[in-house]
């Protein structure tokens, strides 16, 4: 079992704060439990590197280092792996900290920072950076992680444990996010690098070390490059006539703004069930 479904980001978990340990943590071992009983073999559950949330030195983080999440989001993954570490099953479980998403997909998020890069620059030619752009960021494009979860689903305990959680990226992939900025720039030459230098720093700041992920799945490390990700979501854009240039407050593609949309017309109740 892939157990992917959560309230999925950092702005989601501020606004939805209330509701995301119930749907991300409680829910998730709820899942989990359930699975167990129903002898499945395999639990894989989408964790975050966002777990390690601060950490100013600049040392990569592993799966020994100290977490510091600071986010309702983070709490609510690290929350999650104590819990499905403490279950009585005979199930393999693999805990997945993934790299921060990226990339194009059939149900494409924009709502993610390379993402959100590329879709200004295409929109509207500018690439904005709403921070200082220092801070490290770990990435991860979306079929990489497909083939991180094809190797957690089939995993033997020989290969980190009965319980494991485990870094997913690539050590080529942790880049400082005015870095992305310019890497977007030289693939849309004509999008202007707009860089906020006088911006608090963003505390959300870490490179991760992915040596054990590296070790235990060689045949399933991350292949895509940050040079072709971005022309490909920058193509798929183009192709299909991509012009929002307001795109972060209204865009279909933003999921905080759908589920708000949801839950402002009473489709969905508070908590994000629907609503009777």
């Amino acid at each position: 079992m892939v157990h992917l479904a959560a309230i999925s980001n950092d702005a989601m978990g501020k606004r939805f704060e209330l509701v995301t340990d119930a749907i991300n943590c409680r829910a998730s071992v709820a899942v989990a439990q359930a699975a167990a009983q129903a002898g499945v073999g395999h639990f894989v559950f989408a964790s975050s590197c966002s777990v390690y949330g601060a950490a100013a030195d600049g040392t990569p983080r592993s799966e020994t280092s100290a977490i510091a999440p600071l986010t309702a989001y983070a709490h609510s993954k690290i929350d999650t792996e104590r819990a499905l570490a403490q279950l009585d099953t005979d199930m393999v479980i693999t805990c997945l900290r993934f790299a921060t998403a990226c990339g194009a997909s059939p149900r494409l998020r924009l709502d993610l920072v390379l993402n959100d890069f590329v879709a200004g620059a295409v929109a509207n030619g500018t690439v904005e950076v709403l921070s200082d752009g220092s801070p490290w960021r770990p990435l991860i494009h979306v079929r990489d992680m497909a083939r991180a979860i094809d190797w957690a689903v089939s995993r033997t305990p020989a290969a980190g444990g009965q319980f494991l959680f485990v870094n997913a990226g690539s050590e080529r992939w942790n880049v400082q996010i005015r870095d992305l900025a310019h890497a977007v720039g030289v693939a849309i030459p004509s999008a202007h690098v707009a860089i906020s230098t006088s911006a608090p720093t963003d505390n959300r700041s870490y490179r991760v070390d992915f040596s054990l992920f590296e070790r235990l799945a060689p045949e399933h490390q991350p292949q895509e490059t940050l040079r072709s990700t971005i022309t490909e979501l920058r193509d798929d854009l183009q192709r299909a006539g991509f012009n929002d240039g307001d795109f972060r407050q209204r865009s279909d593609f933003i999921r905080l703004r759908i589920l708000q949309q949801l839950v402002d017309t009473g489709a969905l109740a508070p908590d994000l069930r629907v609503a009777a």
